[in-house]
């Protein structure tokens, strides 16, 4: 068996090590500018910790908003944990980064997403073609393009 380079997964751990110092610059210095994100994750990742409410109306994926309030943004080396307001209710979340499926800064037209790990590609992602995805990494080689997001 010969070995190989994974630049998939080392593409992959790279990025959500960059999410990582971003939350973590958030968590001590808070949102500058008109800095926020989008953050897409799987509900369904056995670490996720949320609400079972929450679960219940997402139970595949979930996008959460960092902008105007959150609470007790705490980072670690596996993940994240956040209170965010849901309907005037707040409510403890916890994502880890492997759970992550997109997260986007659209202040500065910045994106990343995770393509899945068994190759395939979600329905949405199939069926829309004929929109461009900014957001979108090539999905042969889990390479993600920067000259989309630059102004």
């Amino acid at each position: 068996m010969t070995r190989s380079i994974d630049y998939g997964n080392l593409m992959h751990r790279a990025m959500r090590g960059l999410i990582q110092e971003v939350l973590q610059d958030v968590s001590d210095h808070g949102l500058p500018g008109n800095h926020h994100f989008f953050i897409t994750f799987d509900t369904r990742h056995p670490d996720a910790q949320l609400a079972d409410w929450l679960r219940e109306r997402y139970p595949e994926d979930m996008t959460v908003v960092m902008q105007h309030w959150y609470d007790k943004l705490d980072v670690t080396d596996e993940g994240f944990s956040v209170t965010l307001n849901f309907g005037d209710s707040p409510e403890p979340l916890y994502v880890p980064y492997d759970a992550i499926k997109t997260f986007v800064d659209p202040s500065v037209e910045f994106g990343l997403r995770f393509e899945n790990q068994d190759g395939e590609e979600e329905e949405e992602d199939e069926d829309d073609n004929d929109q461009p995805d900014e957001t979108s990494a090539a999905k042969d080689a889990d390479v993600v393009s920067l000259d989309s997001f630059r102004k």
